[in-house]
């Protein structure tokens, strides 16, 4: 069978890989920073705004595994230069949307093409390099995505920094240079790409998972301030019994897009439980808190942007030596004492809103967030993949990488309308996220976010008592 990669571009293959997984993690991240300039832009509602970065995130978070099954059963590399083309197209309808529906709609089929192309990148690298080599290669894959990730709202933060009306458009049409220099080192380095048949792909989970992700979705968006109550309730029962179908599917389906009796290991069950938890907290933490200082205090989104800095220098400085202490010690004290770091953080940062001190109060706070993050991304990697056994490392990281973005679409949906309840208890007069000068606005405003910061500081919390019970060595 003919190699992979053509002789001496297997190097091509991962900076394929690193541009394509950098640029889906950064539309997942990037538009937060950017939605009180696109809500300012386009008029849009803070149902709309929460729609803009949940609607990514629901066909991501639901056709993710999919689109790793798509890949090896039609051939690694065409499924991943399909992702990258419809990736493409769809930024650039994000990027010369002019109205809130109609971005939208491009960010839903934005995230069918990064489901498509995000898991192909680690793919086609393992399968470029020997084992021997893999490892090593896997490693620079996942230091360079991480950095060009946090990178993303640095990049962003400075596009929106010019002051333009429009300068948000720009984190979209960024990625057309990145995508097309993606699409070229791909067509000019692989040499073979076989598929392999037989096993089936899990449609029928898949459309499961979106419709039933989505109706919960939309019902969580709308527990405030909808005009037919029934609706929303309808809705959500209706989400809930699609997602009871999904889950009976699951147990019966020949190929299953989420092997259920995985869960039955209550490390694995324990340790995804404690993803989902901290992954809901930061979600809404960092979704929520550009708009509160940039609309609210009058910040500028480069200003904002140094909030993200703590977790991700602390991640990057300590999470290797965290690792490795989880492989000597255990992971279940790490993630006990970063997931209560975390919850001390989040309650810091409830205490000290009020204050409007962003250097002095904020970064601080955030500063403990990042180092209790650092804590736990390795040793919960760890635990899940030891949980899962051997041979299965690619179905346990995926379950696990899946699960942290449903609980980023979720955190963004439920959070939403905790936080329009919360100011409008507090007497808003306006909306959370709006510009105004109206008397109450601000305090209001400072409330709302108040409860989501407790919120998250409760299930950090929440996250160290299941890895104390829970997360065995």
């Amino acid at each position: 069978m003919p190699d992979f990669a053509r002789d001496g571009r297997r190097g091509w293959i991962l900076a394929a890989g690193v541009l394509a997984s950098s640029m889906g993690f950064i539309d997942g991240t990037v538009v937060s920073i950017a939605i009180p300039a696109i809500r300012a832009s386009l008029g849009a509602t803070l149902d709309q705004a929460t729609w803009i970065n949940n609607a990514y995130m629901l066909t991501l978070s639901a056709l993710i595994l999919t689109g790793g099954a798509f890949g090896d059963r039609f051939g690694l590399a065409r499924v991943f230069s399909l992702g990258v083309g419809l990736f493409l197209m769809t930024s650039l309808l994000c990027a010369v949307a002019p109205t809130p529906d109609l971005l939208i709609i491009a960010r839903l089929a934005q995230g069918v093409g990064a489901a498509l192309m995000v898991p192909g990148s680690l793919a086609m690298i393992s399968r470029a390099y020997p084992r021997e080599e893999r490892g090593r290669a896997i490693g620079i894959w996942a230091a360079a995505s991480g950095l060009t990730t946090a990178a993303g709202p640095i990049v962003g933060g400075l596009l929106l920094s010019s002051g333009a009306p429009e300068a948000w458009r720009g984190i979209f049409a960024i990625n057309l240079p990145l995508g097309i220099t993606t699409l070229f080192l791909v067509w000019r380095a692989v040499n073979a790409d076989p598929r392999r048949q037989g096993e089936p792909v899990d449609i029928a989970g898949a459309l499961l998972a979106i419709t039933g992700l989505g109706l919960l979705a939309w019902t969580l968006t709308h527990l405030e301030g909808s005009n037919d109550t029934r609706l929303t309730v309808v809705t959500g029962v209706a989400g809930c019994l699609v997602l009871a179908v999904f889950l009976f599917q699951q147990r019966r389906a020949a190929a299953p897009m989420m092997p259920l009796w995985m869960f039955r290991n209550r490390t694995f069950s324990a340790a995804n439980a404690s993803t989902f938890l901290l992954y809901f907290g930061m979600s809404a933490i960092l979704f929520f808190l550009p708009m509160l200082t940039v609309a609210g205090w009058g910040l500028t989104a480069f200003q904002t942007i140094f909030a993200f800095g703590p977790i991700t220098v602390f991640i990057a400085a300590f999470s290797t030596r965290f690792g490795k202490m989880a492989d000597q010690h255990g992971a279940g004290p790490l993630i006990t004492g970063g997931s209560a770091l975390v919850a001390i953080g989040y309650a810091g940062l409830a205490l000290v809103i009020p204050s409007q001190n962003f250097w002095l109060g904020v970064l601080p706070t955030m500063a403990v967030v990042g180092l209790g993050m650092s804590m736990v991304v390795a040793p919960l990697s760890a635990s899940i993949m030891g949980a899962a056994g051997p041979g299965r490392d690619g179905i346990a990281s995926g379950i696990n990488n899946a699960v942290s973005r449903i609980a980023g679409l979720i955190a963004v949906a439920a959070m939403s309308s905790v936080v329009a309840i919360g100011y409008a208890i507090n007497g808003g007069p306006a909306s959370f996220g709006e510009v105004s000068t109206l008397p109450g606005h601000l305090d209001a405003m400072n409330s709302g976010f108040a409860v989501i910061a407790w919120g998250s500081s409760g299930l950090a919390a929440l996250s160290a008592i299941i890895a104390a019970l829970l997360v065995r060595r």
